[in-house]
């Protein structure tokens, strides 16, 4: 066993040191959230007469309901467009060695590089053009289109370290390309699926410019844009405000607290993870 040493000590106050400074805002935002307007405490004391009375009117004045099920919708939706057909890309490139592949490799890596703001006047004028402004299918299709490059490249990282024997077994027991990638390769993708599902879930729930261009001027609204004409509607009532935005948070904090593990395992990965 190592031996506990003042280094260790020293490491441990800093990461206590860090867990605090990150964890401030959240304790304010979490205690100012369940406190009346009228309370004179001092925000850092813990609030002695919680009330959830914000949280109502956070829920019923914001429209949070429509609009926690308009950004479930999109996320689900273009996530799992970007785990499906970006694994099964991924795949065609890991396992074909000829030089088509590998400049297809190149020019899917390009997307990374070019930052997709220099494509939102085109990308606003084609969206228009096919009716989909104020639509909920405007988002999915930016969103799977926008995140696909990312996903190839964890993907096909992953795979190209992942050995060919499994398939290869399963084609000759009778499995078709497909069947075998669905069968036997992508349950050993677990954990970089995992690390694509999180990593796009969190973008795309968090992203605000993107619905107030394509949303703006309709009724339709994700959470942010929601929280964000709340916050304006309720800016001199800080407790509401920080209710609502709790609201907003929650159902990513779950969904990435869930999948943590997976973030690490597909980054370090291999079998092994």
């Amino acid at each position: 066993m190592r031996r506990y040493t003042a280094r260790t000590f020293g490491l441990e106050l800093v990461m206590l040191a860090t867990t605090l400074v990150v964890a401030f805002p959240l304790y304010i935002l979490v205690n100012l959230s369940v406190r009346s307007r009228s309370s004179t405490q001092s925000i850092l004391t813990p609030t002695t007469d919680p009330t959830f009375e914000n949280y109502r009117t956070a829920w019923e004045d914001a429209g949070l309901g429509r609009a926690l099920l308009n950004s479930t919708f999109v996320t689900v939706l273009s996530v799992a467009i970007v785990v499906v057909f970006g694994s099964l890309a991924a795949y065609t490139l890991a396992r074909v060695t000829r030089a088509w592949s590998k400049v297809t490799f190149v020019v899917v890596m390009v997307g990374l590089l070019l930052p997709f703001q220099l494509g939102m006047l085109p990308l606003y004028s084609t969206i228009r053009d096919l009716g989909l402004l104020g639509s909920l299918w405007s988002l999915v299709l930016f969103y799977a289109g926008l995140q696909m490059p990312f996903a190839i490249f964890l993907y096909t990282g992953f795979m190209r370290a992942l050995p060919s024997d499994y398939e290869e077994a399963a084609m000759l027991d009778g499995c078709s390309p497909i069947r075998a990638f669905g069968q036997v390769v992508f349950p050993l993708l677990r954990a970089i699926t995992g690390t694509v599902i999180i990593l796009n879930a969190v973008f795309i729930w968090n992203d605000f410019l993107t619905p107030l261009l394509y949303l703006s001027g309709t009724e339709t609204a994700t959470m942010p844009l929601a929280v964000s004409t709340f916050v304006a509607q309720y800016s001199s009532n800080f407790n509401v405000v920080f209710a609502g935005l709790l609201i907003g948070m929650v159902p990513v904090l779950v969904v990435y607290f869930a999948m943590q593990r997976h973030i690490i395992k597909g980054f370090s990965g291999g079998l092994k993870a």
